[in-house]
């Protein structure tokens, strides 16, 4: 057993293939203990196959001796026909089949048998195709899906983007684009990176250069928080553009508007400006070996930066000028402000009453105590008496 293992295998959904005959295939998303994440696609008897050699690996924890020491999940058999519908309605069995076989015992989970079976293949970065017949179909679980396996109801198409603008590769795991190439996009991330494929090619591409092909995308994007979100600083950067911040390792800062191309603008003080979502994490957030590893890649390019970049939609996107982000941020700091002055006095205010009311509500004070003569004058006969 060699030390490479998986730290988790996410599936996210499956293919519908027409080369050479119509046939299913199941998309995984394997993360591996080298921080690396790789694309791979197995049919479900492939699958079955690899979990009847794995029970007989393991004769005592797949319960063949003793139905009571089974820890090794249960996997339906195929169906002598598996179309669409059981394809679909396999995924929840198949998703929990995935999260339990790589939490088993090391002895298990980190077996040759396990890692061979999901070791990226020649047919995962090249699928055979054939250019006369229809590209496959994707067909994606919805992403509440994954969290819960029992909740999966059912696919969702994979959006198509067009390409703006050329754009070469500059490593292994990146995509390179041709204007005008339409992309299938299978994974969003934050970082302005997308994972797309386009015919037999899968790779990393900068969000910052796709488009959709019904409309800007502005609808995708939040709308600008100026309360703003603290978020932490994990990696400095040096501003190159003058729109930009230079931020620290350490420095807190306010995120008050994440764009889809990976940099977002933030706020230091009363200062706004551009900086990489990929360097930042939420205040409050553990720090964690795979969000550390994506720090390590390129910073995407931003959309502002892009030549030559032809959009085949009439209308452009609608940009915030930095100025419109400081005079925000600068009104809503002044409202912020007023907002706890207010506050202020109308606690001093308040105080002030409740002093007043403690007063009025307070106990008379004790009268002194009258003298002889006092007395003597005031009293009656009777009372003189008596005291005489």
């Amino acid at each position: 057993m060699g030390d490479t293992f998986i730290r988790h295998i996410e599936l996210l959904g499956y293919e519908k293939r027409f080369f050479p005959s119509q046939h299913y295939v199941y998309m995984f998303l394997v993360k591996w203990n080298d921080l690396s994440e790789k694309l791979i696609y197995r049919r479900f008897t492939e699958i079955y196959e690899f979990h009847k050699a794995l029970k007989e690996m393991f004769p005592i924890e797949s319960g063949d001796i003793n139905a009571e020491n089974r820890i090794i999940p249960h996997l339906p058999a195929p169906k002598w026909f598996d179309g669409q519908r059981s394809t679909q309605s396999r995924q929840g069995t198949l998703a929990e089949y995935c999260y339990t076989l790589v939490n088993l015992p090391h002895k298990i989970s980190r077996c040759l048998h396990v890692v061979s079976f999901f070791e990226v293949r020649p047919d995962d970065m090249n699928p055979v195709t054939d250019s006369q017949i229809r590209k496959p179909e994707v067909f994606l679980l919805p992403k509440d899906a994954k969290k819960n396996a029992s909740d999966i109801t059912g696919p969702i198409v994979l959006q198509t983007y067009r390409a703006i603008a050329d754009y070469e590769k500059s490593s292994k795991s990146e995509m390179a684009l041709k204007a005008g190439d339409a992309v299938d996009v299978v994974e969003k991330s934050e970082t302005g990176w997308w994972f797309c494929q386009l015919k037999n090619k899968r790779g990393w591409v900068p969000a910052a250069y796709l488009e959709p092909l019904d409309g800007p995308d502005e609808s995708e994007e939040q709308e600008p928080n100026y309360a703003g979100e603290l978020y932490v600083v994990q990696k400095s950067y040096t501003a190159v553009e003058e729109d930009e911040l230079t931020l620290k390792e350490g420095d807190t800062i306010e995120v008050i508007h994440k764009l889809l191309d990976g940099w977002w603008v933030v706020r230091k003080d009363e200062t706004t400006g551009y900086y990489p979502s990929m360097y930042l994490q939420k205040s409050g957030e553990v720090n964690n070996p795979e969000k550390s590893g994506l720090r390590n890649r390129n910073i995407p390019p931003r959309r502002s930066t892009i030549r030559n970049a032809k959009s085949i939609h009439n209308k452009g996107r609608k940009q915030i000028s930095q100025e419109t982000y400081r005079r925000n941020s600068k009104k809503y700091m002044q409202n912020r402000r007023q907002m706890r002055s207010n506050l202020r006095n109308k606690d001093i205010i308040s105080e002030k009453n409740e002093q007043e009311e403690t007063k009025s509500k307070a106990q008379p004070a004790v009268p002194p105590r009258p003298s002889k003569d006092l007395i003597m004058n005031r009293c009656t006969e009777s009372t003189r008496r008596k005291i005489m």
